[in-house]
């Protein structure tokens, strides 16, 4: 196997279209994926198709080409804008004599260099070895290695079974491990809900400047870039808010075309965060031209996330480029669905703060709940809640409660029980 790309090494990029039309965007983003990642791109490599080739997934011909700019250029890998099979990978490999890495290999790459808690680096640890064990051929050395020789020659397990074993079983220990994390995670989660604290994400395109407006509203010190993914972990903070309280905002990993779903399901936990938001802040660089296209990718990634359903508030960042007002801009029913700002310099965070104030301002149900003997989990639920004001016990053998708590944490409870809605106010 040959080696794994380091920091500097010369890459050959290569884009096949499969519209009919060249997408600028799309190399450009490769370009940019390629630099996160530390390499130094050298030549672009084009070509358009109905299908990809089973073998090479570029026809043969365009396969040498590839192999003759490699020779020409002395590059060290070869980084495709697309998923390749583990045959084709290995296929092109042979033909090039160089690395060959795929889109999905290249962003776990990037992950695995920005990955900084203890819980993202299990993710990425984990995104990669899924991704690796299905291009198992040989090398691992890492790992184990089996070696012949006297005494040591006859029957046992391959090097290629040896490795797979061994990944499985790696695979097993970080599963494990990562489920005792989420538990804290959720820990946290659940005292939140407990002393109803709202919860805003921060979700939007990479790049957008999330990190930047994180940093800039709550004075926190997230790492920030010009650059894709510069922030993978998941950061949580309070924000004071305009009309006094306060929320906990968490800034997430930004979204991209064509998240490898490796990712997606290795991330599970850290986008836990923004499906369990009271409210997203959806944050859009305004002065992109592909605005529309990054809004539509971020809306596809929060559904495939079972996020859709969340609230949004779209905030327009970087006007101190784009020459825009800071300002605030309502629906027809008056509720705020537009901010325009600028993280760099603070314009428009009072409107900013003043719509997330107006979006997470929750009314508050108060009355008496009838629950029979077998809701017993309903009750504890409300005692953990801290929503019980009174309690007596029923003549049927169940319990009849006065309750007070935010409407939204009642409706939630009302669509996971099955309960009927409506309270006594007597």
């Amino acid at each position: 196997m040959f080696d794994r790309p380091q920091s500097g090494e010369r890459a050959v990029l290569v884009h096949i279209d499969f519209r009919g039309e060249q997408d600028a965007d799309a190399l450009d983003e490769l370009r940019e994926l390629v630099l996160s990642a530390g390499a130094t791109p050298l030549a672009t490599v084009t070509a358009t198709r109905h299908a990809p080739d089973p073998k090479y997934f570029v026809g043969s011909g365009k396969a040498e080409e590839i192999a003759d700019v490699v020779r020409a250029e002395g590059a060290d890998i070869v980084i495709f804008n697309h998923t390749l099979s583990p045959s084709q990978e290995r296929n092109l490999e042979r033909l090039f004599q160089c690395r060959v890495l795929d889109r999905t290999g290249l962003i776990l790459d990037i992950f695995a260099q920005r990955a900084q808690t203890h819980e993202g680096k299990l993710q990425v640890e984990l995104a990669q070895l899924n991704h690796l064990s299905t291009r198992l051929v040989r090398g691992w050395t890492h790992l184990e290695r089996q070696k012949g020789g006297i005494g040591l020659r006859g029957p046992g397990e391959t090097q290629l079974e040896t490795d797979r074993r061994l990944i499985g079983k790696r695979i097993r220990a970080l599963s494990e491990r990562l489920e005792k994390v989420r538990g804290q995670r959720e820990e946290g989660r659940k005292q939140r809900q407990r002393n109803y604290v709202p919860t805003v994400a921060l979700v939007g395109y990479t790049n957008a400047g999330k990190s930047t407006l994180f940093n800039s509203l709550t004075g926190a010190a997230v790492f920030e870039a010009n650059q894709l993914f510069a922030t993978l972990d998941p950061t949580v903070r309070r924000l004071e808010l305009s009309e006094g309280g306060h929320v906990v905002i968490a800034d997430t990993v930004g979204f991209i075309r064509h998240l490898p779903h490796d990712l997606v399901a290795a991330f599970r936990s850290t986008l836990q965060e923004t499906k369990d938001a009271d409210l997203l802040l959806h944050v859009v660089d305004a002065g992109a031209e592909t605005r529309d296209e990054q809004m539509t990718t971020v809306r596809g990634v929060l559904k495939e996330i079972g996020a859709e359903a969340v609230p949004q508030l779209l905030v327009f960042n970087k006007i101190d480029l784009t020459g825009d007002a800071a300002r605030l801009d309502r629906g027809p029913d008056g509720k705020p669905v537009r901010v325009w700002v600028s993280a760099l310099t603070g314009a428009g965070f009072e409107e900013l703060r003043q719509a997330v104030a107006e979006l997470t301002r929750d009314e508050t149900v108060e009355g008496w709940l009838q629950l029979d003997p077998g809701q017993g989990r309903v009750r504890a639920r409300l005692f953990d809640l801290g929503a019980v004001r009174e309690e007596e016990d029923s003549q049927e053998g169940g319990w009849r409660m006065h309750v007070r708590m935010p409407l939204r944490e009642y409706r939630q409870l009302c669509r996971h029980e099955r309960l009927d809605t409506s309270l006594d106010h007597h």
